[in-house]
């Protein structure tokens, strides 16, 4: 203000606007100073723009040249430590354009620096961050297991359920179904480090299949800035989730891992098949149509969708890539139950041979998951028996003539005592609908119901996904073509085991002329 004084300004005509203390000069929005200075002079209500270093106007060239422009524009001067410029001067003009272009450069290589050191440490794999559900970071840095088992256990459990499941949604359905909660470490506040249990939700697990954390691996640069992508008065938008070979860093073998790194792999790449997308085999569904993901047009390659009319009863397999991508014709279709009874017998005499073994495993496979949750049972039990014994102590410890607090006291014992017998009434209830071992009646029951697979597949009770998944397990594609537009289908096999078979079948067709013997039957 006295500077403006001495160069001939009243008091009152002075106006100090500090707005913009303390934010970045690199944009113009968000900054209310700077964007009431613009109005300002556009206004012609401003002679002389005093500064002490031209950075605090604009630390961008976009904005620095338009206040340059509505300054010459208007006659308004611009003046810092250095002197006193005319904007519509010529030599004033190129003398603080540069001064604008230094500006920026020397916020761009402060940037950079900054962006640099960072980078510099997580290549160290000493960059801290936020670790995810099951770890605890150290005072020194090191990542390690969470020290709660049960926490530990939970996160396991989640690994091994969706390598059998297969999807998202049917682990978070098995967590729910069976009151299975989520220990959580509280990142901030007053409670910052205490444990908390969560119920599970999509958004929890689906971050927790996908961090590479679990893997062992420390990972820097998985989501990025694509300045294509930013919003308008959101500039921290527009980041995009990379794949693993653009990440800026990756360190493997970083810390005790709950996978390894090629189980996380697979489960990225079962994540991105239950996609419904043309080029993935999706997750097996209910609808009728068996081989729905595993057709491939023996024509041009691509992956053949079903369809269904008159609802779920009736369904055909098509090939459309051609007319949906290019307006073309429809490659190919063919109806879908006779196909399916073809793939189904051919899948039936091939798990023959194994019906005792798939009988022993899976016997096994319910003992084991059992027991697992029979294990998860235990810990909450012990866990509620800790707390009903803190709320104790704490009550036999307060002073008995401090009533204020030993009746606070006295009703949270009664409300912990009140959780761990009704816990305690859930396992038993659990026990007696799941034993920890199977009876014999029930080994002698599934033993019984895999040596007859034809009727164990045909039986209500199996649900037509279960069926798309048993087909999964031992078929890898299935190439169909169809030859002209005749009856006579040509189909081919892969099996998971590296296997193929060929045959023939026939398909239901429209027309007699169809028929590829119509012409000789007509000529005979």
């Amino acid at each position: 203000m006295g500077r403006a004084e001495a160069l001939g300004w009243r008091a009152e005509r002075v106006l100090t606007i500090d707005d913009d203390l303390g934010k970045s000069g690199s944009s113009a929005e968000g900054r209310l100073g700077f964007q009431r200075l613009v109005s300002e002079v556009g206004l012609n209500h401003v002679g002389l723009i005093l500064g002490v270093e031209m950075s605090r106007l604009a630390r961008s060239s976009k904005d620095w040249h338009q206040l340059l422009e509505i300054c010459a524009l208007f006659g308004t001067l611009i003046a810092d430590l250095d002197g006193i410029y005319n904007p519509s001067d010529y030599n004033d003009r190129l003398l603080l354009g540069l001064k604008g272009s230094f500006s920026e450069i020397e916020l761009h290589i402060l940037k950079q620096r900054m962006i640099q050191g960072k980078r510099n440490k997580a290549e160290r794999g000493e960059l801290g961050f936020n670790v995810p559900i099951g770890y605890v970071r150290r005072p020194s840095g090191e990542i390690h297991f969470d020290p709660d088992e049960q926490v530990q256990q939970v996160v396991q459990l989640i690994f091994r359920k969706f390598e059998e499941l297969g999807t998202l949604n049917a682990v978070l359905q098995y967590l729910v179904t069976h009151h299975i909660q989520i220990g959580v470490r509280v990142l901030s506040g007053p409670t910052k480090g205490d444990l908390e249990w969560h119920r599970p939700n999509r958004a929890t697990l689906q971050n927790l299949l996908r961090h590479p954390t679990y893997a062992g691996a420390y990972a820097y640069g998985r989501r990025q800035v694509d300045p294509r992508k930013k919003k308008a008065g959101r500039p921290h938008t527009g980041r995009v989730v990379k794949p693993c070979e653009e990440w800026l860093v990756l360190i493997k073998d970083h810390h005790p891992a709950y996978i390894s790194w090629e189980k996380y792999q697979q489960n990225i790449a079962q994540l991105k098949s239950n996609q419904n997308r043309s080029n993935e085999q999706g997750h097996p569904r209910q609808g009728v149509g068996l081989l729905c993901g595993l057709l491939v047009c023996g024509r041009c390659g691509g992956r053949m969708a079903v369809q269904y009319s008159h609802g779920q009863d009736h369904h055909r397999y098509i090939c459309a890539r051609e007319k949906v991508d290019y307006g073309g014709e429809i490659c190919q279709h063919l109806s879908g139950a006779c196909l399916d009874e073809y793939v189904v017998d051919q899948v039936l005499q091939a798990l023959e041979p194994a019906a005792l073994e798939l009988s022993l495993a899976a016997a096994r496979h319910l003992e084991e998951d059992r027991l697992e949750l029979d294990k998860v049972w235990h810990q909450r039990l012990e866990r509620a028996q800790f707390e009903t014994d803190r709320a104790r102590r704490h009550y036999q410890l307060v002073e008995p003539e401090n009533r204020l607090v030993a009746r606070q006291l006295a009703q949270e014992w009664e409300a912990k005592l009140q959780a761990q017998q009704q816990l305690q009434e859930d396992y038993e209830r659990f026990c007696c609908e799941k034993p920890k071992q199977l009876s014999p009646d029930q080994q002698q029951q599934i033993r019984r119901l895999a040596q007859d697979l034809p009727a164990l597949w045909s039986v209500p009770t199996t649900t037509q996904a279960q069926r798309k998944e048993i087909i999964r397990q031992v078929i890898d594609k299935i190439i169909v073509t169809v030859e002209g537009t005749s009856e006579q289908v040509q189909v081919m096999i892969e099996w998971s085991g590296g296997f193929s078979c060929q045959a023939q079948i026939i398909r239901p067709v429209a027309k007699w002329t169809q028929l590829s013997y119509y012409l000789s039957y007509v000529s005979g």
